[in-house]
């Protein structure tokens, strides 16, 4: 798909898990979708709340767009998707790529969930296949296959943009993690390849930022930018010299404050599990597990 047009982006971030939602569109009054929305969780007490998701709908509704997609990169382990929360107020299809199920698959083992748990992806409205095109309004959105940080990471390409989840950061921090089940670098490095074969100019939207104290949170880079300044990936970086790179980086580093709640509800597309008799919905923690 060649970039052709830009898309507007308006872009949200929520400070507690540095993670940036994207509203993408035309224009004012125009079909939208959203891509890795955040709902609130407090892991001390337990309790939700929405007020990064509603900060996205109230700017949706004023702009006049029509939201038709609510799209995850992948099953965050940062952060709770609201993707149910915002298909309530806004509609839209929920839709993540179809490779989803290995995750799936994995953590009904690991969470020991529940025996009618489907690992067949049907919680999502939408599975989406590499390479697949839509279209919203006069615009289109690609689905980029970019495995390594987890089996089933997707890039969104939409016109001159692309929005790479956590495959890569900005080109201070670098780039993702690969030791989550199913993670793998050298995956990874053919990942970011092939998203820096696109034309230097392409801007490049982060899932996350995490910024040395000389600079403050930010959010867009391009191709060149990265090719040039990505203090992991930058041009001359061998594959062998990546994988070696990130393989020790990445048993120095903890595993991320909402990792258990998170996967629990992002494999669900969002939902909070069946509540018990009770009318509670309760989240696991299989100790000595990870």
């Amino acid at each position: 798909m060649k970039s052709t047009s830009q898309p507007i982006v308006k872009t949200f971030f929520d400070p507690v898990t540095w993670t940036f939602t994207h509203v993408v569109y035309e224009a004012i009054n125009t079909p939208c979708i959203i891509i890795d929305s955040v709902l609130n969780y407090d892991p001390k007490s337990g309790r939700t709340s929405t007020h990064s998701a509603d900060e996205v709908i109230q700017f949706v509704k004023e702009s006049g767009l029509q939201c038709q997609w609510i799209l995850e990169t992948h099953a965050h382990a940062d952060h709770v998707s609201a993707a149910p929360y915002l298909q309530t107020h806004l509609g839209g299809k929920i839709a993540i790529g179809n490779q989803i199920t290995k995750i799936q698959t994995v953590f009904k083992d690991i969470f020991h969930l529940e025996s009618s748990f489907p690992v067949d992806g049907s919680q999502f409205d939408e599975l989406l296949v590499p390479d697949e095109i839509w279209s919203f309004g006069n615009l289109a959105c690609k689905a980029i296959f970019v495995p390594g940080h987890t089996p089933a990471c997707v890039a969104y390409q939409v016109g001159d943009a692309i929005f790479v989840g956590d495959t890569l950061f900005m080109p201070d921090v670098g780039t993702a993690r690969c030791d989550f089940p199913g993670g793998n670098a050298e995956h990874l490095y053919q990942s970011i390849q092939k998203i820096l074969s696109n034309p230097p100019e392409t801007r490049l939207f982060m899932c996350h930022d995490y910024p040395p104290t000389n600079r403050p949170v930010a959010y867009l880079t391009t191709v060149r930018e990265e090719q040039q300044s990505n203090i992991h990936v930058h041009e001359g970086v061998s594959g062998e010299a990546f994988v070696a790179m990130r393989t020790k980086r990445d048993q120095t580093l903890d595993m991320p404050v909402l990792i258990l709640p998170s996967i629990q509800i992002n494999i669900r597309a969002g939902h909070l599990p069946p509540p018990e008799e009770n009318g509670v919905s309760y989240l696991k923690i299989p100790l000595n597990q990870l």
